[in-house]
């Protein structure tokens, strides 16, 4: 089944705008509004970096109430180390959505992305509520999903459907990202809305078990920031009995929201700054799955590999390299190393001229895995990585200009 609309307004019963408020350049939407026609459950995943945004902040304190209707984000200001200032600006945002739709200010959810450190300029955003309210609409999801980029090159926003338990459900969503990408999580918002019945507990373990296995599975560049949020809003219109943990409905629904989280993930990995090639990173064959985690993790991260990649230098020692210094114990005569379905390490040894040549054309594709079994178990991980290139390098060498 395919959703009419794509984005955070696919499912029943929400709206959305996006509006130029004068914190980015005119011309430039720098402002979003998504609502829900009835209040329901919100989930969510934050930050892990201990400098933290107000607006992470505040939203960590709404999330206890666990219902929402609305979510406001701005772009251009990230709202970050700005103090009790920054927090009563988070404050402020979430208020001034709240009059205009006559609903409690813990439903109000906000986030911030652009520089850090500088006022947020309030009052413009205040000033310009009432019109993004007036303009909310289902096909003003596709504004809404401008309006919260900054480096990014394009929007990315994904809209899912099926059948759960005996009714048609549907998962929305928009996000930002492109540069200090990495778990837990990325510089990145990310925004999904949901017409499915479901209780607040169930939403959120389904929620961090899609991020686990999506947002917290990329990196561009090794860096998390400080205002990292992604929110699921639900209100039941789909008319599902509520799902609930432990049940088939409730895993057919996490499978549709990490499916979801999963493309927008990769919709973040090939906007990357200056990315040109996407690669899978699949550890197999691990003693735990933690192990292997911090595996995939090293090799994702490592910039050799990364630099590698960009120069289409088909340096597999390097893949063999990060490995060993992942930390887990591994024994060299069991590893088998392939790109895409070429095997250049068999245990532990490269497989020669003729294999290296094959990997060489594979180096040359966008998009291609690296698979590496380390012969001790059944786990496995996975991440996504992407090249660095120079003009990631030039990018964040003028991000503020």
């Amino acid at each position: 089944m395919r959703p009419k609309h794509i984005g955070i307004t696919a499912p029943l019963g929400f709206q959305a705008a996006g509006i130029h408020c004068g914190i980015k350049k005119p011309d430039l939407l720098d402002l979003a509004l998504c609502v829900s026609d009835i209040s329901g459950p919100i989930a969510g995943v934050f930050t892990k970096n201990r400098v933290v945004a107000a607006p992470v902040l505040l939203d960590r304190h709404h999330l206890r109430f666990r219902r929402g209707r609305a979510i406001l984000v701005n772009s251009g200001n990230a709202n970050a180390c700005t103090g009790k200032q920054g927090l009563v600006a988070a404050k402020t945002m979430a208020t001034a959505v709240a009059k205009q739709l006559s609903i409690p200010t813990h439903q109000v959810f906000v986030g911030s992305t652009g520089v850090i450190g500088r006022v947020l300029p309030i009052d413009r955003i205040t000033a310009a509520v009432p019109t993004l309210v007036a303009r909310l609409s289902i096909p003003g999801g596709d504004q809404a999903a401008h309006a919260i980029l900054t480096t990014d090159l394009r929007p990315k926003t994904v809209a899912r459907q099926a059948k759960i338990g005996g009714r048609v459900v549907t998962i929305g969503g928009m996000a930002k990202g492109s540069g200090m990408i990495h778990p837990n999580m990325a510089t990145m918002l990310a925004y999904l809305t949901t017409d499915a019945a479901i209780t607040p507990a169930a939403l959120q373990s389904a929620l961090k078990s899609a991020v686990d296995q999506s947002f917290n599975c990329i990196t561009v560049d090794g860096d998390t920031s400080t205002n990292d949020t992604v929110l699921c809003l639900a209100n039941g219109l789909a008319k599902n009995r509520p799902l609930q943990q432990g049940t088939k409905p409730y895993r057919d629904f996490e499978r549709l929201l990490t499916d979801a989280a999963q493309e927008l993930a990769l919709m973040i990995c090939r906007d990357g700054e200056g990315v040109t090639k996407v690669v899978t990173i699949q550890v197999q064959g691990a003693a735990t799955t933690a192990a292997a985690k911090r595996v995939a993790d090293t090799i994702a991260t490592s910039n050799l590999v990364k630099t590698a990649l960009f120069g289409e230098d088909a340096n597999w020692g390097r893949v063999m390299a990060a490995l060993g210094r992942s930390g887990v114990a591994i024994d060299p005569g069991k590893v088998t190393v392939r790109f895409d379905d070429v095997v250049m390490v068999q245990r532990g040894i490269g497989m020669g001229l003729e294999a290296e040549q094959k990997i060489a054309q594979v180096f040359k594709q966008k998009e291609f895995a690296v698979t590496v079994h380390l012969g001790q178990g059944h786990a496995r991980a996975h991440m996504w990585t992407t090249d660095l290139s120079y003009d990631y390098v030039r990018i964040n060498a003028s991000y503020r200009s």
